[in-house]
């Protein structure tokens, strides 16, 4: 019996560069930079580091009463996900809502929430903290308030996996449609981390993108001279479908959702190992599942953190999983664009591929002017490219070694 096809029909990216499918798409192929400096607070110290911060118009913004009763990170997430259905044309009315499911990944979760209440915690004592400081504060929240809001009663769940969270979304959402537990999947990744405790503790450990210079040129995965990430909010919802459902209603696809490869370094809590051995390992896995060969993959879209040691670890693994092919295949990274939005950016980086797949343009890497002599590949430098992309991979590499590679595929 043949496996269920995962489909996609919807995008709905909220990011500094650009909201919408469309305003996304176009900010990647003009090579626009969405890092600037720090605006959401001022700390003495952090206000010079650059962020990628998001500006959400009037007419998307949610109302004052949600806004009010929500996390930033959650906002973001609803207003993702509004994004996606309509992208997808999608009528939910029509459909039996039991068979809707929502899953949504963080990494930190609302942060501003609980930056707020270790404030009232120290200058008026627990018991001012509010009846809304629980419903905010969970990491669920976007999950649950993104399913009220569409009345999505199939499954909902929120994987917790730091920067690979939203890829591991994706898989979860689509081990439910594979297994028939959902038809549609509300999925993806929010984050909003622009806060002086997680800035500060990023900070502190070294592995952000320093004050100085321009921020706008503060990212440079695989970059000679790259610092570190510069850290940013955003979300992206994507809408999946099951074969039968969107031929059924028509839908336009987007791509396929071929597989995924999942695995551990178990090497260390935040380095990743030096030789890349896990990520490649998550990558064949990927190959595996999706029924590729390394010579079929035409793009893959990288973690590309602008860290020494991940980028270096990027490039090994890709050597190591797919051989002699790699040289070949143009390899670019939205976070140089982007920034780094931790929980949400591998939902974030999943859009830019399917849209890769789709329009058959590969987004560039920016700020890549001084190449790194020793990583050597194809990284998309000197603006997008036309190129066919048949099959795709998109990495996520995080915090505790966890990788997550998804495959998507023309349709």
């Amino acid at each position: 019996m043949s496996r269920r096809r995962v489909l996609v029909t919807g995008l709905g990216p909220v990011t500094s560069i650009g909201i919408g499918a469309h305003d996304f798409h176009r900010a990647q192929l003009a090579g626009i930079s969405g890092t600037r400096r720090l605006t959401r607070f001022i700390a003495d110290g952090l206000e010079e580091y650059p962020a990628g911060e998001v500006t959400i118009p009037a007419e998307l913004a949610v109302s004052r009463r949600q806004a009010a009763a929500t996390d930033r990170c959650t906002q973001l997430a609803v207003i993702a996900a509004r994004l996606a259905v309509a992208d997808a044309e999608l009528d939910l009315s029509t459909m039996d809502r039991s068979r809707v499911a929502t899953v949504i990944g963080t990494g930190i979760g609302s942060a501003e929430t609980w930056q707020a209440a270790a404030g009232t915690l120290a200058e008026r004592g627990a018991t001012k903290l509010g009846p809304r400081f629980i419903p905010k504060g969970m990491c669920n929240s976007a999950a649950a308030t993104v399913a009220i809001e569409h009345g999505a009663t199939g499954p909902t769940c929120t994987p917790v996996l730091a920067c690979a969270s939203g890829a591991d979304a994706l898989v979860a959402a689509y081990q439910m449609i594979v297994s028939h537990e959902a038809d549609v999947v509300l999925v993806g990744g929010a984050e909003a981390p622009l806060v002086p405790a997680i800035v500060g503790g990023f900070a502190g450990m070294r592995a952000l993108a320093g004050p100085a210079g321009d921020p706008s040129r503060a990212s440079r995965p695989f970059s000679g001279d790259r610092t570190g990430f510069v850290l940013a909010e955003g979300a992206a919802i994507l809408v999946l479908e099951a074969e039968e459902v969107a031929t059924l209603r028509g839908a336009r696809v987007l791509a396929e959702f071929a597989g995924y490869g999942r695995s551990s370094d178990a090497f260390h809590v935040t380095a990743p190992r030096p030789d890349g051995e896990g990520a490649a390992r998550a990558i064949e896995a990927a190959l595996r599942h999706a029924h590729l060969t390394p010579a079929d993959i035409s793009y893959v879209n990288a973690h590309g953190t602008a860290t020494p040691l991940n980028d270096a670890a990027e490039v090994a693994a890709l050597r190591h999983a797919l051989g002699d092919a790699v040289s070949g295949i143009p390899v670019s990274s939205t976070k140089s664009q982007t920034g780094h939005a931790l929980g949400a950016a591998g939902a974030i980086e999943a859009v830019a591929l399917v849209q890769s797949v789709a329009s058959a343009i590969v987004p560039p890497t920016i700020n890549l002017t001084v190449p790194d002599p020793a990583l050597g590949l194809d990284f998309v430098a000197g603006g997008a490219r036309e190129a066919k992309v048949t099959a795709a991979l998109s990495n996520s590499f995080a915090f505790g070694g966890h990788n997550v590679v998804l495959a998507f595929t023309r349709v």
